[in-house]
């Protein structure tokens, strides 16, 4: 097996100081009304207590790189959160560097310390009876979740290196302070601590769920720690080549798997019902402030859409909209989880936009005979290609003796906009980036891929639509941050602000949705009008996105509900251009991101237009 992990001896320094930061506290206001006289008002505000007098802090020194099961066996630094307010509170903790210690910190020549990475740290922490294993490269929250009124829960907390680390991490140290954020609960089931609520992913035989452990994907357990939705690490699963299949199926878990041998990455979008808020009694609806925006909700800064997963025997059918002062209601079911006449528990979604197994080809090749689709990371795009092509190669994936090992009850695809849309509004949640509490303000939005090499998992570092560089920026895994030390650089692409969340939906190519204004085939290489079961493409009946959908909003599809979001541009299809393009263009247009749309294309082979592959898997 290549890239078996391996036991290093090295002498190491690693020094833990856990101090206490105690986040920004709000007021809460309770407003009892009793017939028409007696009216009292109660104002509280939050008191919650982190107890550290059981341990000492964690002081590693002579430490080398651990195994998890060798780190999990170490000496815990304890505390407790203690809840002194007459309130429920939303709280997360986060492992952060500490710039007096770093600034303060010299070796024994005087000279200042040299950091350790944040992806040779890893860690195990235990809240009351739950506890998660990460790397502080995921992300530096390392738990949130609810604590009642008067609650007291005890905590533990164990650091080791990372066994990848090796020799680079000799000599270096980890400054760090935990840092407790405290706020108002708002919405009791959106701070769920593992994944009781998600449907769990539908993998087939030949599929291998991954974690990242910093350096590499590695095989993980699919009963312990694939996947936590609440700190935005979505499932996600690999194919490798059929000459290596075998013996990764077969191998320990923790064996790394070799990118040169993985074929295609996938990303599990498990099913939710949505709703969104108005904060201005219902003139706008651009989402609820919640506890992830500092500012409220407008158009070019909306705010959280907001989710709840649910299971093959829920679909709600209501307005997706609500006043904000009120509980959430009219939730909607995304159509994107219906394929024909299926129920779906969710669906797998390609990681990065597709490439081609001749990437030397002239823009990777229209010839859907000889040609296979990838999906991978640091490749160029698949473009070139028509929509007929692209077409093609979506039930290429899962057909009968493809090369993946793919079953056909996959029921693989080239993606359609209702589930671009599912994407899109699962990252404006709290399980998205706009939950990821490492970003701020204008960095929720999703950063832009503005590589002109169409390089796949590129990122810009920020959402700007600034001018094109040449090749990659930061690459999907890059997660360094910026001088406020809050924002992963790669990682801010994704749709989760961490690795394990979808790519290139903002900027890199144009990406063809299968998504069609009344079934008119243009120059795609359909024959005209369109005849597809209409489980493979979107049709729109009208060129207003008010009235789309025979007459009717289209709620779901990230159209008239989220137009103009983040200042995304949009143009609907119509009788000339009757393709939709998602996620706007490398190049120095303006209004790229996750809700941008237009449909200034025929569906013929356009150089700048790349695609996404989806799987929906039938019970």
């Amino acid at each position: 097996m290549k890239n078996i992990k391996r036991k290093y001896v090295v002498i190491s320094v690693l020094v833990l100081l856990i101090l206490l930061v105690v986040g920004l506290s709000y007021a809460w206001l309770m407003t009892t009304l009793k017939g028409e006289k007696e009216v009292s008002i109660l104002i509280d505000t939050i008191d919650l207590e982190l107890d550290e007098s059981a341990s000492e802090g964690i002081n590693l020194v002579n430490a080398i790189p651990t195994y998890d099961s060798d780190g999990k066996k170490s000496s815990p630094y304890k505390f407790s959160l203690i809840n002194k307010s007459r309130i429920d509170l939303y709280y997360s903790l986060s492992l952060i560097d500490d710039e007096e210690l770093i600034n303060s910190c010299r070796t024994t020549d005087g000279s200042p310390c040299e950091l350790l990475d944040s992806k040779d740290v890893r860690y195990e922490v235990k809240v009351g009876d739950k506890s998660y294993v990460g790397t502080l490269s995921d992300s530096p929250a390392i738990y949130h979740g609810v604590i009642n009124a008067n609650e007291t829960i005890d905590c533990e907390l164990r650091i080791w290196l990372n066994i990848e680390s090796g020799n680079d991490c000799m000599g270096k140290a980890f400054l760090g302070k935990l840092k407790v954020f405290a706020t108002q609960q708002v919405a009791e089931d959106k701070f769920i601590q593992g994944n009781e609520e998600v449907n769990e992913p539908e993998m087939d035989s030949n599929m291998i769920a991954v974690r990242h452990d910093g350096y590499n994907w590695v095989k993980t357990d699919k009963d312990n720690d694939w996947y936590n939705y609440s700190r935005g690490i979505w499932a996600n699963a690999v194919t490798v080549s059929e000459g290596s299949r075998e013996e990764y199926l077969s191998a320990e878990v923790g064996t790394t798997i070799n990118m040169d041998d993985i074929e295609t990455m996938w990303v599990w979008i498990p099913r939710y019902s949505y709703t969104i808020a108005s904060s201005d009694g219902g003139k706008n609806y651009y989402g609820k402030r919640g506890v992830y925006l500092n500012s409220t909700p407008t158009v070019t800064l909306p705010g959280e859409i907001d989710i709840k997963f649910v299971g093959t025997d829920v679909k709600e059918k209501g307005t997706a909209k609500y006043i904000s002062t009120d509980e959430p209601s009219n939730w909607y079911t995304p159509d994107a989880f219906t394929f024909g006449d299926i129920e779906l528990s969710g669906i797998w979604v390609g990681k990065f936009e597709t490439s081609s197994s001749n990437p030397s080809a002239s823009y990777e090749g229209s010839d859907t005979t000889e040609l296979d689709p990838m999906i991978k990371p640091n490749v160029t795009s698949w473009r070139n290609i028509n929509v007929s092509n692209i077409y093609q190669v979506g039930l290429k994936v899962s057909a009968s003796g493809n090369r993946y090992g793919f079953s056909t009850s996959m029921n693989s695809h080239a993606m359609r906009n209702d589930e671009w849309g599912a994407v899109a509004y699962l990252s404006q949640s709290a399980y998205g980036k706009l939950g990821n509490v490492n970003f701020i303000g204008a960095d929720k939005e999703i950063y832009q891929n503005k590589s002109n090499q169409v390089i796949t998992g590129c990122s810009y570092g920020s959402p700007s639509n600034g001018n094109t560089d040449y090749g990659c920026q930061y690459t999907y895994d890059n997660n360094l941050r910026d001088e406020s030390g809050e924002s992963g650089k790669g990682v801010g692409a994704s749709t989760t602000g961490t690795i394990y969340g979808v790519y290139d939906m903002s900027g890199g190519a144009w990406e063809y949705v299968m998504a069609n204004y009344n079934d008119m085939a243009g120059v795609s290489g359909f024959s005209d009008p369109l005849t597809l079961d209409s489980k493979y493409y979107n049709k729109y009946t009208s060129n207003n996105v008010s009235t789309a959908c025979n007459g009717s909003e289209c709620i779901s599809h990230g159209l008239s509900e989220t137009r103009g979001w983040y200042s995304d541009a949009q143009t609907m299809v119509s009788e000339e251009y009757p393709w939709l393009l998602r996620g706007g263009y490398y190049g120095t247009y303006n209004g790229a991101g996750v809700f941008y749309f237009n449909a200034w294309s025929v569906g013929s082979a356009n150089g700048d237009g790349s695609f996404r592959l989806v799987m929906s898997p039938s019970p």
